[in-house]
């Protein structure tokens, strides 16, 4: 199959916008809203009745005794958390012995961080649990913003502009006149230019839906989960399912770059309606930024993740199966129509948005989709870095805190 075809051209014929581009907020706006949503989780999330300055001598507790596998999130069962729960849980043992891990077949020992526990920053950790969450999603976007330099890199000598563009426009000719052509009835083109063609207001819309939502919406649905999911193991496994899937669309966007629609010469019939609207992130904007990171998509699959999380939580069949968790009541008739209605709606609204708006193809979504479920199924693979953590958390001198997540079902809500 070559890169091109003459076949995917079209005439070139520019229709008029009648509509006028949407109002550009702020560039302190966006960041504004993270931070709300972050202070706002760290905030509903504490650890109630539990103070971050020590309030009597250092003693020890059922959290730090020496054969605590607490650098691993979701190894062992939490319980709610408090000073007066320390001092009940006190134990003779002063001395921290190494770890033993399991890892990759192998016994390991690493340090014992218990230690550290009255240090300052290890208290407001178990304060705000909720803080290890936003270090991890820190981390992410540092490995997001250098997959343009490595892409860079990479194809410095044949052009990535170049590369980018082929990449492309393979896809669209994979989709029209591959063997799996039947799975892409409705074409990109098609559906900007039925925006384009007495909708121009919805499409506006949308433009500002695919700035707005991608950040401040996924960092919306990681707070909300960690405060209504069951049990933190659960939390857990929705992260790292979201987290694998990062870094494999990671490893895509540095080996194989992909211009957008929206950035495809004219001929090929699409519009960069999203320059006509002014609607770019101020999170997707700068000097670091991947413009040709087509495949896959994460917004899609961000929103795919969260659907799938969604219908799970609504209880909908675990409760007819008996897999609800400790505490776990099931959800009313009103909550599982709502949960399911936002499983199935809030994917359908990004798939919309992205294709409408030309910023990916069909393909794109297609391949995100491969990967949550490769992510989900594979999720346990980052337990190969539990001794890395717990050599992090020695060299910075703080234990990791006790997650709160599920707390509030199990009573913990009421202390404090």
């Amino acid at each position: 199959m070559s890169s091109s075809s003459p076949n995917l051209t079209v005439p070139i014929h520019q229709p008029e916008w009648n509509s006028k581009p949407a109002w550009k907020l702020p560039g302190w706006a966006e960041p504004i809203m993270v931070a709300s949503i972050l202070f706002a989780a760290m905030y509903f999330t504490r650890r109630r009745n539990y103070s971050i300055l020590p309030r009597r001598a250092p003693y020890t507790s059922f959290l730090d005794a020496p054969d605590s596998a607490r650098s691993s999130d979701d190894l062992l069962p939490y319980e709610a958390v408090s000073d007066s729960d320390e001092d009940a849980a006190f134990t003779a043992s002063t001395k921290c012995p190494p770890k033993r891990r399991r890892w990759c077949g192998f016994t390991v020992y690493t340090p014992n961080t218990s230690r550290f526990r009255h240090h300052l920053h290890s208290r407001l950790l178990q304060k705000f649990p909720f803080l290890v969450e936003m270090l991890y999603w820190i981390i992410n976007y540092a490995f997001y913003r250098m997959t343009s330099i490595s892409a860079q890199a990479l194809f410095a000598k044949t052009g990535i502009w170049n590369v980018a563009q082929r990449h492309g426009l393979w896809i669209l000719q994979f989709e029209e006149y591959g063997p799996l052509s039947w799975l892409f009835p409705l074409k990109e083109r098609d559906v900007q230019r039925w925006f384009m063609a007495g909708h121009q207001d919805a499409l506006t819309f949308l433009n500002r839906t695919y700035a707005l939502i991608h950040i401040p919406g996924t960092v919306g649905f990681i707070a909300w989960y960690y405060y209504a999911a069951p049990s933190h193991r659960t939390f857990a496994i929705a992260r790292r399912t979201m987290t694998l899937t990062n870094f494999l669309a990671f490893a895509t966007f540095v080996c194989y770059p992909t211009m957008p629609p929206r950035l495809l010469p004219a001929e090929y019939g699409f519009l960069d309606s999203v320059r006509h609207d002014d609607a770019q992130s101020v999170w997707m904007s700068g000097r670091f930024v991947n413009a040709l990171a087509a495949m896959p998509s994460m917004h899609f699959g961000y929103a795919f993740c969260i659907g799938c999380t969604l219908l799970w939580h609504s209880t909908l069949l675990r409760a007819r199966w008996g897999g609800l968790e400790r505490g776990e009541r099931e959800k009313s008739l009103l909550g599982k129509i709502g949960y399911v209605a936002l499983g199935f709606g809030y994917p359908a609204l990004i798939l919309t948005t992205i294709v409408a708006t030309a910023n990916h193809y069909f393909l794109d979504a297609a391949v995100a989709t491969l990967y949550v479920f490769f992510a989900f199924a594979a999720n346990r693979v980052f337990f190969v870095f539990i001794p890395l953590e717990d050599w992090f958390l020695w060299c910075i001198r703080a234990e990791k805190p006790v997650p709160s997540t599920g707390e509030r079902m199990r009573g913990g809500e009421r202390e404090g």
